[in-house]
Order: C-alpha cells, then sequence, then structure tokens
C-alpha cells in the first residue's frame, strides 16, 4: 500500500504523490519500485482519487474524518485485503529497495512478530513497514483513542527492524527536495 493520502502542508498543500520528480509522478516511482515485490498495490489517497485511479490499483481513502493521518490509510488497506500482510511505503519515496518487501516480510517471520520496520545505519523509517493484518483491532483502538503517531503505534506491538542503505529512503517532502 502507497500512502498518498496527505495534505502535503510542506508541499504548499499540492499533492505529493501527483509532484512529479525527473518528470514523473513521484507516485509512478513507487508503483515502479513495489510492482515486482507484491501481487496488488492499494492507493491510500484522499484527492485526486480519479487521477490515482489511473494506475489500474484500488484507491482508499481514509475511513476516518478530518486527515488523521497516515495510519488512518493504513486502517483502511488493513479492511480492504484478504492478505495476511500488508506492506505499507510513503508516496514521496521514490528510491525503495528491490528487495524491500521479502526482507521486511523475512525478518517478521523469522522473529515471529507482527511487525518489521525498516531503518538505515542513522535512523529508523517508521512509515516503510510490513505488518500482519490481524492487527488491524489494535491499529482501530490506538486511533479511536486520537492517537495518531505511527512510531508510537509500533511502538506498542512485537516488532524487528531491518537494516537497508540509506539512500533507498530519500524522502521528497519539500518543492526543493524535487529540484535537488
Amino acid at each position: 500500500m502507497i500512502l498518498a493520502g496527505g495534505q502535503g502542508r510542506r508541499m504548499g498543500g499540492a499533492d505529493k504523490g501527483l509532484m512529479e520528480y525527473r518528470e514523473r509522478p513521484l507516485i509512478e516511482w513507487v508503483l515502479d519500485a513495489l510492482a515486482p515485490q507484491v501481487e496488488e498495490i492499494l492507493i491510500s489517497a484522499n484527492r485526486n482519487l480519479d487521477r490515482y485511479a489511473r494506475y489500474g490499483r484500488r484507491v482508499l481513502p481514509d475511513t476516518l474524518p478530518d486527515f488523521p493521518g497516515p495510519l488512518a490509510g493504513v486502517l483502511a488497506a488493513l479492511d480492504a485485503v484478504a492478505a495476511g500482510w500488508l506492506l505499507a511505503v510513503p508516496c514521496d519515496t521514490p528510491h525503495l529497495p528491490a528487495d524491500l518487501a521479502l526482507r521486511l516480510l523475512d525478518a517478521a517471520q523469522r522473529e515471529g512478530v507482527p511487525l518489521a520496520v525498516a531503518e538505515d545505519p542513522e535512523r529508523t523509517h517508521p512509515s516503510c513497514f510490513v505488518v500482519r493484518t490481524d492487527q488491524r483491532a489494535d491499529l482501530a483502538t490506538f486511533l479511536e483513542r486520537g492517537e495518531r503517531a505511527v512510531r508510537r503505534w509500533q511502538a506498542g506491538l512485537a516488532s524487528v527492524n531491518v537494516c537497508f542503505d540509506a539512500a533507498a529512503f530519500a524522502n521528497l517532502n519539500r518543492p526543493a527536495d524535487l529540484r535537488a
């Protein structure tokens, strides 16, 4: 699932997934990175639903009001999938590793935990993770309490971190990032 449902505040309110990076929308970079790794790709979006639908993927708006953050998109995806695991990534990370899904899933299953989160030698990337879909009720309860922080929700789950090269998680949050 690609998280593209935010308000794009750091992009001046623009829909980040549709912003151009090297002459292509960011969403296309992420779709290309994920397509060989997973059976189905969902797009979490709350604006421009028709434009996202042109990519031939299911587009899921949040089921909770008022843009409560990326976890609302994760909850919508957990409600929509039949698979046992869900991979979540942000739309503003165009250089994701070619083995992201496999390595995260492998680590979670090997450790017997419901969550695996990407990291690099310097930091954790909480918006790049795989979660067992049976964690839906836990996430719903977390959001019902008014919580929004991805890290806080993840801290309540048994998990494993998987180290990747830092360049894979270059995050394009601002217009200047797209030009750099």
